[in-house]
């Protein structure tokens, strides 16, 4: 995509079927142990690089660049991709991420007993947990209007971008008395929250396009639990480079589809160039947050809301709007750029003629239609306990368990990776990226074997010892001789 660096960090569920194998927290450590010392996939931290959420010890970088670590908060295990450029290299690199943990999983004889999942929600526990997506954004054009601009297309996006999910839940600041989440046992699990509410289960909803539209409850916030927002703010070094900042969109899901991957990230990143040139459609909605749910809840799939004038408007013509300011303004800069055009365009058409009909391209409509199918052959109710399970099951990162990959492997869905393409992906950064640089010191670390407390590794720079350092600052610029000259110093 034209002058944008994104990422994407994936928030894994970890069910344990044999509570002999160890409990879920036992699983998710033993596990990247494994990673990092016996496949040697990447170099851990011997560094805190938080002392509340990632102590030393709690994961490090890997030989692609990315990143695989515990969030102590929720003990789960996530994967962050290298920085990418390019719509395709995230897509490969999302999945690679499932790869290197299934595989981890596969090698430790736990396969029959451990499964991780790349969902978002837990039905009867309340929780919910995101796959999180990092944007390189100009931090002078990024303002709270620039914020009030691309919320509608954020709210709206679901229509293509939503995972779906059976059922719904229901937050109560009155009351706890039908709660079903608890807080964890630990500490961290508590830090800086002060406005805990309760989460029912609510049993009105048999079907919806999003798993997390239900606990969002602030548009833009910097706390992300108890207070999760569609976006929380992150001015950090991430993605330092002159006036360039990060984005932080948290109200994001695991998307099992390629396809759907591609779309979501190809077409937001052409919405922040819409917005950063000053070319976005303006049309603020009256309630972004019940515009959120409303959208996920409709079963008629007409999906209106309504905006700030009190009119009211379809999500798919939102979306055609931006769609509009695209094709007008962006249309030639490069061939991917064209492609998510044309894809997008395709998708809205589609989604108005016949939306069920996407069921090769979107999880919600892939999900719905292998849910309905099983309810049509075996009879049952929407809130029948294996209907949450099924829908748990499509999230499945096993390629011979998961019910998604059922169908890809049916010719069911419509890919945007190759395996092959996957399999490089693990253990190669893109090329085009600083991520080139970190693969390669990396390698060098894992075979010089350093000794303890000589490295630091981070986003933006890499330190050895007290002298010597490898500064990339620029996340466009591969490093290449740089880190080549770096790692010949080690």
């Amino acid at each position: 995509m034209h002058d944008r660096i994104f990422g994407l960090e994936t928030e894994f569920g970890c069910l344990v079927r044999d509570d002999r194998v160890g409990t879920p927290e036992e699983i998710v450590e033993r596990v990247k142990e494994y990673i990092f010392r016996e496949q040697r996939l990447g170099v851990i931290d011997l560094h805190c690089r938080d002392a509340a959420f990632e102590p030393s010890g709690a994961g490090g970088f890997l030989r692609n660049g990315g990143r695989l670590y515990i969030d102590v908060v929720g003990s789960h295990e996530e994967y962050a991709t290298p920085e990418c450029h390019s719509v395709y290299d995230l897509v490969r690199h999302e999945k690679a991420g499932q790869r290197i943990l299934q595989r981890a999983v596969e090698e430790m004889g736990l396969s029959t007993s451990v499964s991780f999942h790349n969902n978002s929600v837990d039905h009867f526990g309340g929780h919910t947990f995101g796959c999180h997506e990092n944007y390189l954004i100009d931090g002078e054009q990024f303002g709270r209007e620039a914020i009030d601009l691309l919320l509608p297309f954020l709210v709206t996006r679901q229509i293509f971008a939503g995972v779906g999910r059976v059922g719904g839940h229901r937050i109560n600041r009155h009351s706890l008395q039908k709660n079903v989440m608890q807080i964890g046992d630990f500490e961290e699990d508590y830090l800086w929250i002060s406005n805990f509410y309760g989460v029912e289960i609510d049993d009105t909803v048999d079907y919806q396009l999003s798993q997390r539209a239900d606990h969002i409850v602030k548009t833009v916030s910097s706390r992300v639990r108890f207070n999760r927002a569609i976006i929380n703010p992150k001015w950090d070094h991430h993605y330092n480079y002159s006036n360039y900042h990060r984005l932080h969109v948290l109200y994001g899901e695991g998307n099992m589809s390629e396809y759907a991957t591609l779309l979501k990230i190809g077409t937001t990143c052409l919405v922040l160039e819409l917005v950063e040139a000053g070319l976005a459609p303006d049309l603020p909605l009256m309630d972004p947050l019940g515009a959120l749910r409303s959208i996920s809840r409709d079963e008629s799939l007409q999906w209106i809301v309504r905006r700030e004038s009190g009119a009211t408007i379809r999500a798919v013509d939102i979306q055609r709007a931006f769609l509009a300011a695209a094709k007008r303004h962006l249309s030639g800069q490069d061939h991917e750029t064209d492609e998510m055009i044309g894809e997008w365009e395709d998708v809205l058409n589609t989604l108005e003629r016949d939306p069920m009909s996407l069921g090769s391209r979107l999880d919600w409509v892939a999900k719905r239609n292998l849910l309905q199918a099983y309810l049509d052959s075996e009879g049952g109710d929407w809130q029948d306990d294996v209907m949450f399970s099924l829908d748990m099951e499509y999230h499945n990162i096993s390629p011979s368990d998961g019910l998604f990959y059922a169908l890809q492997d049916g010719g069911q869905m419509k890919r945007k990776a190759t395996d092959e393409e996957i399999a490089d992906a693990v253990q190669h950064a893109p090329r085009d990226t600083r991520a080139a640089a970190r693969e390669t010191v990396v390698r060098k670390l894992l075979q010089s074997q350093p000794t303890r407390s000589r490295y630091i590794i981070d986003w933006d720079g890499i330190y050895f010892g007290r002298d010597q350092r490898l500064e990339m600052t620029d996340p466009f610029h591969p490093y290449r001789r740089e880190a080549e000259a770096f790692t010949r110093s080690l």
